[in-house]
């Protein structure tokens, strides 16, 4: 595993993890997306990175702008911005090693993987995991503070026993993306795997996402996880059906 720094469109220094097996030349490269507030570094993002790896993967994780490591505010991003943030990565990878042909990404990070990939050519398979069917599901996490937020332009919240600034724009931007028509023209593999006890974010949004998009498509129960695959074993399980689902779709062993 490597540390790596890159600069996203808005000059920002976005800093992430490049993970490779040092057995044998990568079959594929991808990008991995983690969950709303979190960070390159949550368990399950640094399991299902390396058991990807360990697959033969080549996977990039980093940090959103303005969390973990990377730099910038947070309270100046949104949902669109996630995706510029993403783009950025894939052409980071594309540049470094090889153009990503899997996305994986964890809660919001689905979404925005769902969202972002008609931006990105070279990938030919999606995967997700405990993802929102619509980015707006994020707003009930602060259901409680948004009259506010849209009358004064922000406020602070507490989420996961963190404080985040969020701004109107946050809100009115989340709103503004319809997953539905961008699943409909896909045009990827796409592998939903949420767990029927997830209370973050319901399974109802498993069907939704899957109902929505065309085949090639599978769908994975995860069973009693919870939605940041706390158990290793759940996040390590995850990351084998990815590998060898995506296995089936990836060119191997790409020359950068």
């Amino acid at each position: 595993m490597s540390r790596v720094q890159f600069e996203n469109r808005a000059g920002v220094r976005l800093i992430g993890n490049l993970e490779m097996s040092t057995r044998d030349k990568p079959r594929a490269s991808a990008v991995f997306a983690h969950c709303f507030t979190c960070g390159r570094d949550i368990r399950a993002a640094r399991e299902i990175t390396a058991r990807l790896a360990d697959a033969g993967f080549a996977v990039l994780r980093f940090d959103f702008t303005g969390l973990g490591e990377s730099e910038g505010d947070f309270a100046d991003t949104h949902f669109s911005s996630n995706l510029d943030d993403l783009e950025d990565a894939a052409s980071w990878l594309a540049k470094e090693l090889a153009p990503p042909q899997l996305l994986v990404g964890h809660s919001l990070g689905g979404a925005a993987c769902l969202a972002v990939t008609e931006r990105i050519d070279s990938v030919r398979a999606v995967a997700t995991i405990g993802a929102p069917s619509t980015p707006d599901n994020v707003i009930r996490h602060f259901d409680d503070r948004v009259d506010e937020i849209m009358q004064e332009g922000s406020a602070e919240v507490e989420l996961a026993g963190r404080r985040f600034r969020i701004r109107r724009d946050f809100i009115e931007d989340a709103r503004n993306h319809d997953l539905g028509e961008r699943l409909r023209q896909l045009g990827r593999s796409l592998l939903v795997m949420h767990s029927p006890v997830d209370r973050v974010v319901s399974i109802d949004h498993a069907q939704r996402i899957f109902s929505a998009a065309k085949h090639p498509r599978s769908f994975i129960s995860l069973d009693d996880a919870d939605h940041l695959l706390s158990d290793p074993a759940d996040a390590h399980w995850a990351a084998a059906i990815i590998a060898a689902w995506a296995a089936r779709f990836v060119n191997g062993n790409q020359d950068g």
